[in-house]
C-alpha cells in the first residue's frame, strides 16, 4: 500500500516538528540533510526508528511538543533495560480516544453495553485506553483492572457486564473459572475485545465456546498511542487500522525493503498527526501482512492480518530457526490438545534440548499422543523435541500475558 500525497504532507509536518525539537529522529534527519519529502520513494529512504533509540531518549528525549502542552506520559510494559517514556498532548489523548471508540463501533459495541476492563492501569496504556474509548462511545465502564478473579466474576454477574476487555490469557483463565463453577447461565457477556499478546485459533475457539461470545482482536503498542489503532470487524477478515492517523508498511526484516501487499513481513508504523512523540518508520518487530482488496463490511479502512509473532521471537535450536507460531500451527493439527503449551529449552551434556509441554483431557493415551506430536515437529521443523503431555489446567494461566517460551540456556 503506497503512501498517499495527503500522508506525505502529514509526514512533512511531523518532520518539521521533530527537527525543530531536536529529538533523536530530528537529529538523524538533520544529519542526513532531510527537511522535506516529495515522493513515496523519498519516504522509503527515510531512516527507521527502533525501540533502542527510544530507550536512549529516556526520560523525556522523545518530547516533541512544548512541555506546557504535555498532559500525560505512558511507558511500555517491557521488563528489560530502561523503560520507554511516551509524552502525550491533550490532542494525542483525544485522537487515541477517537480511534478506540471506532474500535468498539467496529465490534458492534454500543452505548448500551457494559464494558468490564481487566488490563492494567497506570503507566501502561491498556486500561486507560479501553476506558477512554468506552467513555467516548458513551458505554458504562466497569474499571476492574487486573487480577482478583473472585471479584471480577462477582462484578461480571452483578453488573451484567456485556463486554470483556482483556488479554487472551486472562480471558481463558476467566472462561475456565466460569466453566469450573458452573455459572455460565449467570454471565451476560456477548463480546470480548482481546489485545496485548498473540493468540492462536485454538485458544480463540476455546474462549469463544466456553463463554459463547464473539471475540475481537485489538491492536496497538504504547509507542504508537496504545491499544486501539486497529481491530477486526464481524467478518473477521483482518484488523482494520486507521490510516488517517497512521501509515503502515510491511518490510522484509532482512533486506528492510517494503514487500508487496499480501506478503508477510515486519510491521513498520509512521504516526501522521501525533504531537507529543511522533514516530517515523518505527519498527514494531510484529509479523503480519497487509490484506489486499476490500472487506465485505464495506469499510475503506485498510486491513492488517492477525499478528503472527515477532521477528525477534525466533529461537535458534540445534542450528534450526524456530518461531513459537510454527509450534502452535503444528499443535493446531491435533484436536486432542488444548490451546495451552509451553516450550522449555535447555543445554544439557553439550547439546540443546527442547521440551514441549501440551495439555489434553484424560480420554487419550498420553504416551501415544506425545510420540505423534514429536514425529510431526521433526517432519515440519527438523528436530525431535521431548514432548510431555499433561492434564488440561496443569500449565500456568496468567492474569496478564502467558510466558510460553522459557529459554534456560541463558539463565
Amino acid at each position: 500500500m503506497q503512501i498517499s500525497q495527503t500522508q506525505i504532507e502529514q509526514v512533512n509536518k511531523q518532520i518539521d516538528a521533530l527537527v525543530s525539537a531536536g529529538s533523536f529522529y530530528g537529529k538523524k534527519l538533520a544529519e542526513a540533510g532531510v527537511s522535506h519529502i516529495a515522493t513515496p520513494e523519498d519516504f522509503e529512504n527515510l531512516p527507521f526508528s527502533e525501540k533502542a533509540d527510544l530507550r536512549e531518549a529516556y526520560p523525556l528525549g522523545l518530547m516533541t511538543a512544548p512541555e506546557d502542552q504535555i498532559v500525560r506520559i505512558h511507558s511500555s510494559s517491557g521488563t528489560t533495560g530502561l523503560p520507554v517514556i511516551i509524552p502525550y498532548t491533550a490532542k494525542d489523548v483525544d485522537d487515541w480516544g477517537i480511534m478506540f471508540k471506532r474500535c468498539y463501533e467496529f465490534a458492534g459495541i454500543t452505548p448500551m453495553d457494559r464494558i468490564q476492563i481487566t488490563p492494567g492501569y497506570g503507566l501502561w496504556t491498556a486500561g486507560i485506553g479501553f476506558q477512554y474509548g468506552a467513555e467516548k462511545l458513551g458505554a458504562m465502564v466497569i474499571p476492574m483492572g487486573p487480577g482478583n478473579t473472585e471479584k471480577q466474576l462477582q462484578m461480571m454477574q452483578d453488573m451484567k457486564s456485556t463486554v470483556l476487555c482483556s488479554t487472551s490469557s486472562y480471558a481463558l483463565l476467566l472462561a475456565e473459572e466460569i466453566e469450573k463453577r458452573g455459572i455460565g447461565d449467570k454471565i451476560f457477556l456477548k463480546k470480548g475485545v482481546i489485545g496485548s499478546e498473540r493468540w492462536g485459533e485454538k485458544m480463540r475457539k476455546r474462549i469463544s465456546d466456553i463463554l459463547g461470545i464473539e471475540l475481537y482482536d485489538i491492536y496497538g503498542l504504547t509507542e504508537i498511542y496504545g491499544p486501539g489503532i486497529g481491530i477486526n470487524c464481524k467478518y473477521d477478515t483482518g484488523m482494520h487500522y486507521w490510516d488517517d492517523y497512521l501509515y503502515i508498511e510491511i518490510i522484509d526484516p532482512i533486506t528492510l525493503k517494503p514487500v508487496p501487499d499480501g506478503q508477510m513481513g515486519e510491521v513498520v508504523i509512521t504516526t501522521l498527526v501525533k504531537e507529543g512523540a511522533p514516530l517515523i518508520r518505527y519498527r514494531t518487530h510484529d509479523l503480519s501482512r497487509i490484506i489486499p482488496g476490500e472487506c465485505p463490511c464495506g469499510s475503506k479502512f485498510p486491513r492488517l492480518d492477525t499478528i503472527m509473532g515477532r521477528s525477534d521471537d525466533m529461537i535458534k535450536i540445534k542450528g534450526v530457526n524456530v518461531f513459537p507460531s510454527q509450534i502452535e500451527e503444528i499443535l493446531a493439527s491435533f484436536p486432542e490438545v488444548s490451546s495451552e503449551y509451553q516450550i522449555r529449552i535447555s543445554h544439557l551434556d553439550g547439546k540443546d534440548t527442547m521440551r514441549l509441554y501440551v495439555e489434553t483431557s484424560g480420554h487419550y493415551d498420553f504416551l501415544d499422543l506425545a510420540k505423534r506430536i514429536a514425529v510431526e515437529v521433526k517432519s515440519k521443523i527438523g528436530f525431535t523435541p521431548l514432548v510431555k503431555v499433561v492434564e488440561i489446567g496443569l500449565l500456568p494461566r496468567s492474569e496478564k500475558k502467558t510466558k510460553r517460551v522459557i529459554d534456560e540456556r541463558y539463565e
